[in-house]
C-alpha cells in the first residue's frame, strides 16, 4: 500500500490530504521530494528532527513527510502543499516535471522507504544468513558422531555378550515319572485309538539302507508303502501288507528316492509275495504293525529294573516332545509275522530304543536297532490320516457286512438262469495262489455247456503257458511254450488257440486245488448253496457297472460274486490258502463250440503172477 501511494504522488505531483483518522498511514508515506537532483542524505547527520518546535521549516523526503502529512487542509487554503528544501520555498509543479524525473524520483522514494522500513528485518536476515549453515552443519555434525558412537557401543556389547553367553545345561537323564510311564504303556493303545499315520522309515547303512514313505492303518494291520533306497532289491515300488499277506507291485525302473504312494493304487501288476528269511524289510514291516495294541503294554511301564528313563525335551511344530528311553513292546500280535518271514521284532541287544512322545502318548518317533536291519528310525506324521484301500489281492476296499435285502436275494437266486440263458462270457483270471505261484489267464466259459478253455500264465516262469480245458467229466492240463499257447505276456496272456493243439493232456478228475476251485464254481453258474448264508460285503465299480458284492461259501472257500443291478454276473472272487483273493472278471459274449477232453485211456487188468492162487 504504501509504495502504491508514493508511485501516485510521483506521477501527479500532488501530495494527497492527511487524513484525521489515526488508522491512516503515517505522513512520512505520503510526502514526495519532486526536486531535480537528489536530496542529500540527512538521515544519518546532526540535522534537526523535523517535529523539533525550535525548527521553522520541515525539510523534504521521507524525514520531512511526518510534519507535511500533519497539516490539515485548513493550514494549506484547500491545497496539497509540496515539499520544501532548508534552502528556501522552492515550489514546483507536475506538470513541469518530465516523465524520466517522475520515475527517478519514485524509484528513490521507493528505496528510501525499504530502508527506512526494514532496517531490523534486513540487519536480522543478514545475520541468520551469516549464522545459520553454520551452526546447522554442526548440529547435523553432532547428531551424527552421536548416532555412530552409539552403534558401535551396541556392537561392542552384542560381541562380547555372545562371546560370553553359555547355553543352559541340558537336563539330566532321570528315571520316569509315573505320569511318564503311563503315558508310554498307553503309546500302541493311543495308536489304535487314532487309527492311522502317515510314516517315513530308514532302516540299514550303507547300500543296505532301504526307505519306506506311505501310511500305517492300525486299526486294520495294514501298511500301504513305496519302498526305495539303495537296498531295496526286488522289493522296489509299491508295497501292501494286510495281516500275514505281503503284495508287492515292483518297479525296478523308480528312482531310488521313495515318494507318496497315490491313493488309490494302481489296479494291475500286484503280486504275492515272500520276503527271503533274513531280509532286513521283514522285521520293520513287523514292528510297524506292532506299535498298536488293544490294551496298555505292561512292559514299558518304569520300574527299577527295566531301565526305562526320561532323556531330554525336544519342540517341533507339533509341539513338546518328550525324549524316553525303553525297550521295544514283547509279545507280538500272533498275526504280525509274514509267510516265510522271521518273528516279530525284537529289541536290540543294548537295548537303546527312544520314544518321541507328546502329552497325548502319541507317537511321533522311534530310533531302534533291529537284528538284521541295523539302525531304524520312524518318524510319523500324526496328521495324515487318509482312509486306505487295500488292492484286489487284498480283498479291496472294506465294507460294512449286511443280511440281503429281498431285491438282492431275488437277484441271486435268479442267477444260476440267467447264466444259462446268455450263454457264456470271456474270462480274465488272477489268482494269486501262492507266495511262490501267481497265475495270469484268459479264455472262455460256456455255462451252457458247462466247459472252459484258458491260457494260464506263471510270473515265475513267464516264457510257458499252461492250456486248460474243463468239462464235467474233469480237468485236462498241457504246458507249451508261450508262443505256442497262444502268446501274450506273462501279466496279460492271450487266449488259447482254437481249435486245442494236440499233444500230451494230462487228464484228471476235478481236483481241491484253488485254481479247480475258482474254475467250478464259475462253472456252477452260481449255485451259492444254503439261502440265508449269503451277506452283503458293499458297494463297488466295475466295468462302467455299479455291483452288490455278496459273500457266501464255507469259510474255508469263501466266494464273492459281483452282481450288477440287472443281475448278471461281472467278477467271481475266491479266497485262496495264501490268505489272497483271487478272482475271474466275465464279459458276457458269444463263446466258440469247444471239443470235449481227452478221455483218460481205462487201466489194463494186471495179469496173475504164476504161482497165484
Amino acid at each position: 500500500m504504501r509504495t502504491r501511494v508514493v508511485a501516485l504522488e510521483a506521477q501527479t505531483g500532488r501530495r494527497e490530504r492527511p487524513c484525521s483518522s489515526p488508522r491512516c498511514l503515517p505522513a512520512r508515506f505520503i510526502s514526495v521530494d519532486t526536486s531535480p537532483t537528489p536530496a542529500p542524505d540527512t538521515a544519518r547527520t546532526a540535522t534537526p528532527r523535523p517535529d523539533d518546535p525550535s525548527t521553522g521549516r520541515h525539510r523534504t523526503g521521507p524525514a520531512g513527510s511526518a510534519s507535511a502529512a500533519s497539516r490539515t487542509p485548513s493550514d494549506t487554503g484547500g491545497r496539497p502543499t509540496a515539499g520544501r528544501t532548508s534552502g528556501g520555498s522552492r515550489r514546483a509543479t507536475a506538470g513541469r516535471k518530465t516523465d524520466d524525473t517522475r520515475r527517478a524520483a519514485a524509484a528513490r522514494n521507493r528505496e528510501t522507504t525499504r530502508r527506512d522500513d526494514t532496517p531490523d528485518t534486513t540487519d536480522t536476515t543478514e545475520a541468520a544468513d551469516t549464522a545459520g549453515p553454520p551452526s546447522a552443519g554442526r548440529r547435523r555434525r553432532t547428531v551424527l558422531l552421536l548416532l555412530g558412537l552409539t552403534a558401535v557401543t551396541s556392537a561392542t556389547a552384542l560381541v562380547l555378550g555372545l562371546l560370553s553367553w553359555a547355553p543352559d545345561p541340558p537336563e539330566p537323564a532321570r528315571p520316569l515319572t509315573l505320569a511318564e510311564g503311563e503315558r508310554l504303556a498307553a503309546t500302541r493303545v493311543t495308536n489304535l485309538r487314532d487309527l492311522r499315520a502317515g510314516v517315513r522309515v530308514t532302516a540299514g547303512t550303507g547300500a543296505a539302507r532301504i526307505e519306506l514313505v506311505g501310511w500305517v492303518d492300525w486299526s486294520r494291520s495294514l501298511l500301504y508303502l513305496d519302498v526305495g533306497g539303495p537296498g531295496a532289491g526286488a522289493e522296489r515300488g509299491l508295497l501292501q501288507r494286510s495281516g500275514p499277506v505281503l503284495v508287492i507291485r515292483p518297479d525296478p525302473a523308480a528312482v531310488p528316492t521313495p515318494a507318496s504312494p497315490p491313493l488309490m493304487p494302481p489296479a494291475d501288476r500286484w503280486r504275492l509275495h515272500r520276503l527271503a528269511p533274513g531280509a532286513h524289510l521283514a522285521p520293520v514291516l513287523d514292528l510297524l504293525l506292532d506299535l498298536a495294541a488293544d490294551r496298555p503294554d505292561t512292559t514299558t511301564r518304569p520300574a527299577p529294573s527295566d531301565g526305562a528313563r526320561w532323556i531330554a525335551r525336544e519342540t517341533v511344530p507339533a509341539g513338546p516332545l518328550d525324549v524316553i528311553q525303553a525297550p521295544l513292546p514283547s509279545g507280538a500280535p500272533a498275526a504280525s509275522t509274514a509267510i516265510g518271514t522271521p518273528g516279530a521284532a525284537t529289541p536290540a541287544p543294548d537295548g537303546q530304543t527312544r520314544y518321541w512322545l507328546d502329552h497325548d502318548a502319541r507317537l511321533h518317533k522311534l530310533v531302534t536297532r533291529l537284528p538284521g536291519a541295523g539302525p531304524v528310525t520312524m518318524i510319523f506324521n500324526r496328521a495324515d490320516r487318509p482312509t486306505l484301500r487295500p488292492v484286489d489281492a487284498l480283498g479291496g476296499r472294506p465294507g460294512l457286512p449286511r443280511a440281503l435285502t429281498d431285491a438282492e436275494q431275488r437277484r441271486l437266486d435268479r442267477l444260476p438262469a440267467r447264466l444259462r440263458a446268455q450263454g457264456g462270457a470271456t474270462v480274465t483270471m488272477t489268482a494269486p495262489m501262492g507266495t511262490d505261484t501267481n497265475l495270469r489267464g484268459a479264455g472262455w466259459l460256456s455255462w451252457t455247456a458247462r466247459t472252459a478253455y484258458l491260457a494260464v500264465a506263471d510270473l515265475g516262469v513267464p516264457d510257458r503257458r499252461t492250456l486248460l480245458r474243463r468239462d464235467a467229466a474233469g480237468l485236462a492240463r498241457a504246458d507249451l511254450p508261450a508262443v505256442d499257447a497262444g502268446g501274450g505276456t506273462a501279466e496279460a496272456p492271450a487266449r488259447p488257440p482254437l481249435p486245442p493243439p494236440a499233444g500230451a493232456w494230462r487228464v484228471s478228475r476235478p481236483g481241491r486245488d484253488d485254481l479247480s476251485v475258482l474254475v467250478d464254481a464259475a462253472i456252477a453258474a452260481g449255485s451259492v448253496g444254503q439261502r440265508g448264508a449269503a451277506v452283503r460285503v458293499r458297494e463297488d465299480f466295475t466295468a462302467g457297472r455299479t455291483v452288490d458284492v455278496i459273500e457266501s461259501g464255507p469259510a474255508d472257500a469263501r466266494l464273492r460274486y459281483w452282481l450288477d443291478r440287472e443281475g448278471s454276473l461281472r467278477r467271481l472272487e475266491l479266497r485262496t490258502d495264501a490268505g489272497a483273493w483271487a478272482h475271474l472278471d466275465l464279459q458276457p459274449a458269444v463263446v466258440p463250440r469247444l471239443a470235449a477232453n481227452p478221455r483218460p485211456s481205462a487201466p489194463r487188468p494186471s495179469a496173475p503172477r504164476p504161482g497165484a492162487r
